[in-house]
């Protein structure tokens, strides 16, 4: 377990230059934009109250209270997510093929640890879990903070308060990043770190079998998906509840569970009998 954990810090470490970027960023974009639209929002109502006359009540009634809400839709707030997410999912790929394809062949030294080489499939792996549950971690830090800076620009009259998980639940995006309980937790991290395993899998099926490994890795991510929304598409297909939503969640717990262990086998046996050194 000690070489794991080296191993992890190591991943971690090759990638925490670009990570404290996209951490950056998107403090400095969701403030900034909370800022602008708080600004933007109280000038349109100087222009209408002071300058045109407009009664407030007459203006509220027209453009309604300021809050989080068009806040959390603005491109200040989404954006930062979109690239952290985009990021996230490029260095899936990036961090299996710069072994391969830098000024070293970096991927045989890492095979030739003395250690077992599931280490690395799952340090790998263990380390883009960790970066989304630091960004989660960071966008939750944040959403109290941008919130007390919106009261402190907008009057009380002219603004709406809204609790965090009123934020969260309003918005189906920020729900699956942050959900509201434990077992939604589970639910949408688990599946997260599962499609993890299967694209390792597929990119280790490309690396051992070369071009014959795409359509390797393609069936067997198809494969995969297929076996784990099974009872899903079963139901929508023949448009009957066959399953009690608690016995709905244990089939596809047990289903993940099985792609999951399928991938780490898949993985290793190619990573021990696949790729030499």
């Amino acid at each position: 377990m000690k070489s794991y954990f080296k191993l992890v810090n190591f991943e971690l470490g090759r990638f925490m230059k670009v990570y404290l970027v996209l951490i950056g960023i998107t403090i400095i974009s969701q403030i900034a934009g909370v800022i602008v639209k708080s600004r933007s929002y109280l000038d349109k109502a100087n222009q209408a109250i002071n300058i045109d006359s407009i009664p407030k009540e007459q203006f509220l009634q027209q453009n309604g209270h300021m809050s989080m809400v068009p806040i959390t839709q603005s491109l200040w707030f989404m954006g930062p997510i979109a690239l952290c997410i985009a990021a996230l999912i490029f260095y899936s790929f990036f961090i299996w093929y710069r072994e391969w394809f830098g000024k070293n062949t970096f991927i045989y030294r890492l095979l030739m640890l003395p250690n077992a080489r599931l280490h690395v499939f799952l340090a790998k792996a263990s380390s883009i879990f960790l970066m989304v549950l630091g960004l989660t971690s960071i966008q939750l830090i944040l959403l109290p903070i941008e919130s007390t800076i919106l009261k402190f620009i907008v009057p009380f009259d002219f603004r709406t308060d809204m609790e965090i998980s009123n934020i969260i639940n309003n918005f189906s995006y920020l729900f699956i990043l942050i959900p509201d309980s434990f077992m939604q937790f589970i639910i949408n991290y688990g599946i997260g770190f599962m499609a993890i395993f299967i694209l390792f899998t597929a990119i280790l099926f490309e690396r051992s079998f070369r071009l014959k490994g795409i359509l390797l890795g393609f069936g067997y991510s198809l494969l995969a998906t297929v076996v784990f929304l099974f009872p899903l598409v079963l139901e929508i297909f023949f448009g009957a509840n066959y399953l009690y939503p608690t016995e709905l969640f244990f089939v596809e717990l047990i289903l993940a569970i099985i792609v999951i262990g399928a991938s780490i086998w898949l993985s290793n046996y190619l990573m021990n009998k696949r790729i030499t050194v």
